[in-house]
């Protein structure tokens, strides 16, 4: 007994060790991404990357925002309408695609859903010269439209595979309940499943919400103009720029990255809900 109490001390402490291990690995760029970002350029010529910054100035924080010849509002925008549209149209295509795999019987449904499955393991470089020939002959190049319009076709394959197991966690009971006082698909969709499906579709909102703000390839290609593009190419621009000025470049990273950090601790109870929810089954 007392050996199997060490052993699991043991095993606990190995996991805590290399949990903390981990975090540092994540925590140190963050750490000196954000040193560098509040150094002078003397300060940083003269210390170490590693050091905190002796004196604190947000001096670089304005130059970035106020540079003439990168506009980092215009793309601030320009980004946000982006994610604002593709979260919503992923929300609702892989809700509702979900709900179908979960929920209904039609003819070749599980078939459909491995051939899903299936595109799971296409790398994006597979599709992407094809599906930039296909917006180029409908004219959609050098618009946000390949940006946010595939996403309410679905949502992406791993979004519904996530929703359809937290779907088939909820008890079919509600489902027979509601069909016996003459509720609809839609009825049932709108009424039961969706109210209990808040963690799931938080998690769904987060994963697509950060991977649209700091999406580089899409954007890249499909946007030409300069007051068309996103924070991601203003910010790979605007290195271009300045070349080996790194605190600004690093105040610029900073900047592109604060909404995706406050929206992480904002929304990480209903992210971990969810992520545990949808492994139940």
């Amino acid at each position: 007994m007392e050996r199997a109490t060490l052993t699991d001390k043991l095993s606990r402490a190995l996991v805590l060790a290399i949990l903390f291990i981990g975090c540092v690995a994540f925590i140190v760029p963050f750490y000196v991404t954000v040193a560098m970002s509040l150094k002078s350029q003397s300060e940083l010529a003269t210390s170490s990357m590693w050091s905190w910054p002796k004196d604190l100035t947000f001096e670089n924080y304005r130059i970035v925002l106020t540079n003439p010849i990168v506009s980092f509002s215009m793309f601030l925008k320009n980004t946000t309408i982006i994610t604002f549209i593709s979260t919503v149209g992923t929300l609702f295509g892989c809700t509702v695609v979900a709900y179908a795999f979960a929920r209904m019987n039609f003819a070749g449904r599980d078939r459909l859903f491995l051939i899903l499955l299936a595109t799971m393991m296409l790398p994006g470089l597979v599709t992407m010269i094809p599906s930039y020939v296909l917006y180029a002959k409908v004219h959609w190049v050098n618009s946000m439209l390949p940006l946010t319009v595939p996403a309410f076709f679905g949502g992406g394959a791993f979004n519904i595979f996530m929703l359809r197991q937290f779907y088939r966690s909820i008890p079919r009971e509600l489902d027979e309940a509601a069909v016996l006082d003459g509720a609809s698909h839609w009825t049932i969709f709108r009424r039961i499943i969706l109210p209990s499906s808040g963690p799931a579709l938080a998690t769904v909102g987060i994963f697509t919400f950060m991977g649209s703000w700091r999406d580089f390839i899409g954007p890249l290609l499909y946007l030409d103009d300069a007051d068309k593009q996103t924070l991601e190419l203003g910010l790979r621009t605007y290195s271009t720029l300045n070349g080996t000025k790194w605190h600004l470049i690093m105040a610029g990273t900073v900047l592109v990255s604060i909404p995706i950090i406050i929206l992480f601790f904002v929304g990480q109870r209903y992210f971990v809900k969810g992520i545990v929810m949808t492994g139940l089954k």
